[in-house]
């Protein structure tokens, strides 16, 4: 009898020890990792009881050659926000190298400048930039992801849309395409896919979803996003979890959480 209960101990304190487990996530990135993981997010993950560390390396329309080139430099270019415990701390002019060396990632997510993203010739330094980062970072058995970014809205008078004729759906297609083309090349085989979100719920809600072309709505928009990451990085089905804004309806926000959740089956097919 004492050995059974001993084992059940045992077995509750191990599975105490994995509810607890904190998940830790740096996105080097830009202003779009910025609309995607520096708000919702941490409260959606405590919501259904898992707790995150949240890093984003952000600059301003920051391409895979400009993390390179900053790599090879050190230069102090970065925003580095971080968020612990619910908790929001920014430190500015931070080099890459100390940003990936300040914790124990578990997670770090890579991406494209937004105009680049459906351009396949300007991921020639991806393999470069994740093969320093796997090199810097403390915690050796970290993941490497893709943080898919979304298609501008169909109105968007970005400078850069011409390179996709102005064509949302043009712009769409060719970041899937260049993301099947480009990632298995460098061994990144797993995709936060907000881009494939965004654009599910565009067909529901319409063009509603950029505030000034191709940043995410600041409600509906990042709300989305954050749904996307949430379930992808704690595994978890995002449907039904019981956080939203208040700029977010209740019925809205099951509808994001029901978009993002597709974006998650379909990308795993």
């Amino acid at each position: 009898m004492k050995r059974l209960m001993w084992a059940i101990l045992l077995l509750m304190a191990v599975v105490s020890a994995d509810a607890a487990r904190v998940i830790k996530v740096l996105a080097i990135g830009n202003s779009f990792s910025e609309d995607a993981i520096e708000q919702y997010l941490y409260e959606l993950a405590a919501a259904q009881g898992d707790s995150l560390v949240i890093g984003n390396a952000y600059i301003g329309g920051c391409s895979i050659d400009r993390h390179w080139s900053n790599a090879q430099t050190g230069k102090p270019e970065y925003r580095y926000r971080k968020i612990v415990g619910g908790k929001t701390v920014t430190r500015h002019h931070v080099a890459l190298d100390d940003i990936i060396a300040d914790d124990q990632w578990d997670i770090i997510s890579l991406q494209q400048a937004s105009h680049f993203s459906g351009l396949p010739y300007t991921y020639a330094n991806l393999q470069r930039l994740k093969d320093h980062v796997l090199a810097i970072c403390p915690n050796k058995q970290v993941e490497i992801v893709w943080h898919m970014t979304w298609a501008y809205a169909k109105d968007s008078h970005h400078h850069a849309f011409r390179f996709y004729r102005n064509d949302q759906q043009l712009m769409y297609n060719n970041i899937c395409l260049t993301m099947a083309d480009q990632l298995p090349r460098v061994g990144i085989s797993r995709i936060i896919p907000v881009g494939m979100a965004v654009q599910k719920a565009r067909g529901k809600m319409g063009e509603v979803l950029c505030r000034d072309g191709f940043h995410l709505n600041k409600a509906y928009g990042r709300y989305i996003a954050a749904c996307t990451w949430c379930e992808f990085l704690t595994g978890r089905k995002v449907v039904g979890n019981s956080y939203h804004p208040e700029s977010v309806d209740a019925q809205t926000a099951l509808l994001c959480q029901k978009m993002a959740h597709q974006a998650m089956r379909d990308i795993k097919r």
